[in-house]
């Protein structure tokens, strides 16, 4: 129990513990456990404590009902550490809980006619007539209740509470609006009006809903933004006749009167006619000839655009529905005017200003009224959907959610804004409800008391901070989403200036001819797909020499990523300067996009790379940066190195067509230096948490780090596995334990998979038996294996090694031994022939099928072995490293190749290598084939016309591929014949 209830996050302990101690003098032991279980998981369990404690005394029946009975007890506390104000009601009424937890719907969305049925048979049970307004007010937070806990529960989306919250209000509006209009006809008859024909009609109206309410939207408490139509003038048809427009101004008076009441449990509704025709100075009700007239000719644009949201609610549709599709056409602009974003933008710049004045210095952050809050997402939809609804009908929708999909489904906002104002919106908005559900005020500014802001974090949806939530990161997350909606939304509106929608003009010489007029636009400007997208708009104003490439740059696979990638970068004045000012870092920035997926992706997910691109656009073929690695201390610091620099490397690879060779140098030394750093992390870390053995012993290069395969040919590539074997001095041993600890240190600090991302893997199946072999083994059990038991592969497998780290002067005269008992055994006796062609061809038949470019006929690995063969059949000279080309050099200087074959093996591996490497640029992984995609293969091939001889990109590369493999066969069968 204790354990328990120390989990919970109480304030006040003393008194925590004394309401426990109350409650759990007479319960059960197991009613106990389950209490405070829930509390240790409760948002706030002070409140729900204290209402728990004051239940027991106040309405002890009704406490052991309720706690008995897990179905209740759950809901309970979920109430009492969530709304104060719900808290009070099931304190009053313990049924309303359960009712709800009874209902069954907990799992379903109740729409309005369910609700106005529910409404209905609540107010029989208090007598008919005019509901008043205690009942209306009682019954809507009763339905809250509910809403709450399928809300808290995480029952429902953000998109089902709003709806309900507005099915709610509308349920509401229509029953009390059809009672209050049955008691008016009974004293004054049924109005009526006479239409143009000359028939007598009954006169209808309808509640017209705008703002949140009218987008379905709504929150639990909100104010409702109403608005009154009827059909006509006329007059009733009663004894006490009175007109039309009498009528149903008592309508309307009684109705928001009645809604607007304080009550003993709230009011319903804070009812706002202010964005009537003529606001405060207009009638509270018109009808629709006077409504249509007044939107015609005199309202203003922002009242236009409030009719955005706008739906009738209650009441008869007609009247409602005639006035909104009148007004559609003055809404959506088809001249796509850019005053109407400007009025908007003023206008949220006033909000600002009033809300900075009211505040003053004061640090309260109002989610709603912020810079980049709910309200400016919600402006930003309504000035695109204003500016853009008149050509595309599909955009116009009252919800801000659905709008934003729409936008986006129009191209009108990129697949990246739409994510991010979508999440902010979100988030957003569920801290206000969260905000407004706790008293059932209307407030969107967020407490200022740190345990408050820890209780409203814990109160947050799992989905949106976690199941562990705090204010810091609460807060963090808020900031960031502000910022967001702040930069896109000061982005995207410049971006809509007229420069692109001039409407349509015809010049003269078109004209002349006959031929249709065009947009001004698409007579001056490239019409480029960018062109739709506000960020490069945004780019003509504030960077012309960049906007002015990107143009023409006219990118033909890489746009879609290369837009969401501008999103980062129009922010940073100083980026954006860098690439205004630098056509050729410019072009780099396109360049990668265009031929490299994977790049693009590493890009957009650290945005900071683009000074990794400048350092290659100024300082080419300079990596004296990577002896940066010598200095780190953390390995993390370590993975941001290695990214960084692989990167510019790698830029420089696709930009400035590095030859091939030379860039797999270049990253073998990076890796070097990677290993080199975690190599002496490792040392240091495993010396602090289990020191050696030996008192004496100071650790430090005694251990030997061994490259083999593409990392010991200096071979290494981006996406690269590295092969290393570790091994120690004999006079080491009795520290064994201390150096294995170090290699596995090194290997999970290099290979580990983390947020800063992943360096490369480590293979150690090299080592004397493999996997079944220890890690770290001695130098004399090596030499011995290798001189008794080792096969032929493992022994040939050491042409490729070299010292990487450690104690590397010794590891090379080690390696030098190891090589001489190679050649003794396998070169000399000339076993090596059959030996290699038998796992070349063991090779093919397991491998080959999935990697014909290596291992297939004729693949690189036909080149490979014959080189080892070559090298093995002269003497037993040892070099520290040889890569490919330097392989073939000795070989030819040997006498053991002709001048012919040699030439074609440059060729040839110079050709493997390069496709190898463009593969792994295009997908950031090895690949055995070649794409499918025919643009993967446009791109594959532009690639490696770059690393390649011109006679070796002159047709295509299938037929290029198929020749090489032809020869290197060829070659092959001749170098093992006989």
């Amino acid at each position: 129990m204790h354990r328990l209830f120390e989990t919970a996050s109480f304030r006040n302990r003393d008194r925590a513990i004394a309401n426990l101690g109350s409650l759990s003098a007479d319960l059960p032991v197991d009613l106990q456990s389950r209490i405070y279980f829930l509390l240790s998981g409760a948002a706030d369990p002070d409140m729900a404590l204290h209402c728990l404690s004051r239940l027991h005394k106040e309405k002890e029946e009704e406490f052991r009902r309720l706690t008995a009975n897990p179905s209740f007890l759950l809901p309970l506390i979920t109430v009492f550490s969530n709304s104060r104000f719900l808290s009070e009601e099931i304190l009053q009424q313990p049924s309303w809980l359960e009712q709800a937890v009874l209902g069954g719907d907990l799992h379903q969305l109740l729409t309005t006619e369910e609700m106005e049925l529910r409404l209905e048979d609540f107010l029989l049970q208090h007598g008919a007539g005019v509901p008043s307004a205690l009942q209306l007010a009682q019954f809507r937070r009763q339905q809250i209740l509910r809403i709450v806990l399928r809300d808290v529960s995480g029952l429902c989306t953000l998109a089902e509470v709003t709806e309900e919250l507005s099915n709610l209000a509308d349920a509401i509006l229509n029953v009390t609006y059809r009672h209050i209009r049955d008691e008016l006809t009974k004293r004054h008859g049924a109005p009526r009006y006479v239409d143009e024909a000359g028939a007598v009609r009954l006169c209808e109206f309808s509640v017209l809903a705008l703002g949140k309410l009218g987008g379905q939207e709504l929150n639990y408490s909100s104010d409702i933004d109403l608005m009154f139509v009827y059909s006509a003038n006329g007059e009733t048809d009663g004894e006490r006749s009175i007109s039309n427009k009498e009528f149903f101004k008592k309508v309307a008076t009684q109705y928001t009167a009645l809604l607007s009441t304080y009550t003993a449990r709230g009011m319903c509704y804070r009812v706002d006619l202010r964005l009537r025709p003529d606001g405060k100075l207009g009638e509270v009700c018109i009808s629709l000839a006077g409504a249509k007239q007044y939107y015609r000719q005199r309202a203003r644009d922002w009242e236009l655009q409030m009719l955005i949201k706008a739906r009738v609610a209650a009441g008869e549709k007609a009247p409602g529905r005639e006035l909104l599709d009148f007004v559609e056409p003055l809404i959506y602009s088809s001249t796509l005017d850019f005053s109407a974003v400007e009025e908007v933008s003023a206008t949220r710049e006033r909000i600002q200003e009033k809300l900075k004045q009211r505040r003053g210095t004061g640090k309260e952050i109002d989610v709603k009224l912020a810079r980049g809050g709910i309200r400016d997402i919600e402006f930003l939809v309504q000035c695109l959907q204003r500016l853009h609804g008149g050509r595309e009908p599909w955009v116009r929708h009252g919800g801000t959610l659905l709008a934003l999909f729409r936008l986006r489904d129009k191209n009108l906002l990129s697949d990246s804004e739409y994510s991010r104002l979508c999440s902010a919106y979100e988030f957003l908005r569920h801290l206000e409800h969260r905000l407004q559900f706790e008293e059932d005020r209307q407030t969107h500014v967020l407490p200022q008391d740190r345990d408050a802001l820890e209780i409203l974090a814990r109160r947050m949806p799992a989905s949106e901070l976690g199941s562990q939530a705090s204010a810091s990161q609460m807060m963090s997350r808020l900031r960031e989403y502000l910022d967001d909606v702040s930069e896109i939304y000061d982005r995207v509106i410049h971006a809509q200036q007229p420069m692109y929608y001039t409407g349509m003009v015809a010049a003269p010489s078109a004209e002349a001819a006959g031929d249709e007029p065009k947009p001004a636009a698409q007579a001056e400007q490239p019409r480029l797909e960018q062109l739709d997208s506000n960020l490069v708009r945004f780019l003509d104003q504030r960077a012309p020499n960049f906007a002015a490439a990107v143009s023409r740059a006219n990118l033909k696979r890489g746009g879609k990523s290369f837009e969401r990638y501008l999103e980062w970068v129009v922010p940073n004045a100083e980026w954006l300067e860098w690439l205004d000012s630098d056509g050729v870092l410019t072009g780099y920035l396109l360049d990668l996009f265009e031929h490299s997926v994977y790049f693009s992706e590493q890009l957009m997910r650290f945005p900071e790379m683009l000074q990794e691109l400048r350092k290659a656009r100024l300082r080419p073929g300079v990596d004296t940066s990577i002896g940066e690695a010598a200095e780190l201390e953390d390995a993390n610091d370590l993975r941001r190195f290695f990214r960084r620099e692989m990167f510019r490397i790698q830029s420089e690879s696709i930009c400035l067509g590095t030859p091939v060779f030379q860039c797999l140098m270049r990253t073998s030394n990076l890796a070097d230096a990677a290993i080199r750093a975690a190599y002496r992390i490792a040392v240091k870390e495993v010396a602090q948490s289990h020191a050696p053995l030996s008192a004496g012993y100071a650790p430090g290069e005694q251990m030997m780090v061994i490259a083999l395969g593409r990392l010991g040919m200096r071979e290494f590539d981006l996406g690269s596995d590295a092969d290393l074997v570790f091994v120690i001095p004999d006079e080491d041993g009795p520290e064994h334990q201390f150096w294995t600890r170090v290699a596995a240190k090194m290997i999970d600090r290099i290979s580990a998979y983390t947020r800063e991302g992943f360096m490369f893997a480590i293979d150690t199946r090299l080592r004397p038996n493999g996997r079944e072999g220890e890690l770290v083994q001695l130098e004399g059990a090596y030499k011995d294996y290798f001189a008794q038991r080792a096969e032929a592969w493992e022994g040939i497998a050491f042409l490729k090694s070299r010292s990487v780290t450690g104690n590397v002067e010794r590891c090379t005269q080690f390696l030098n031994e190891l090589q001489d008992l190679d050649w003794r055994r396998y070169g000399q006796s000339g076993r090596s022939q059959k030996q290699l062609r038998l796992m070349r061809q063991r090779l093919e038949k397991e491998q080959g099928p999935e990697n014909p470019l290596k291992a297939g006929r004729g693949g690189y690995y036909d080149i490979d072995f014959a080189l080892m063969y070559l090298r093995l059949k002269g003497a037993g000279i040892f070099f520290k490293v040889l890569n490919t080309p330097e392989r073939i050099d000795v070989i030819e200087k040997m006498g053991h190749l002709e001048r012919a074959d040699a030439a074609f093996l440059r060729d040839a591996a110079t050709f493997y290598r390069a496709l190898d490497h463009g593969l792994r640029v295009l997908t950031g992984q090895a690949e055995g084939t070649l794409p499918r995609s025919n643009s993967q293969k446009e791109m594959l091939a532009e690639l490696v016309g770059r690393w390649t001889p011109d006679h070796l990109h002159d047709q295509a590369l299938e037929m290029e591929l198929a020749q090489i493999q032809d020869r290197t066969r060829e070659f092959f069968d001749r170098t093992f014949a006989g």
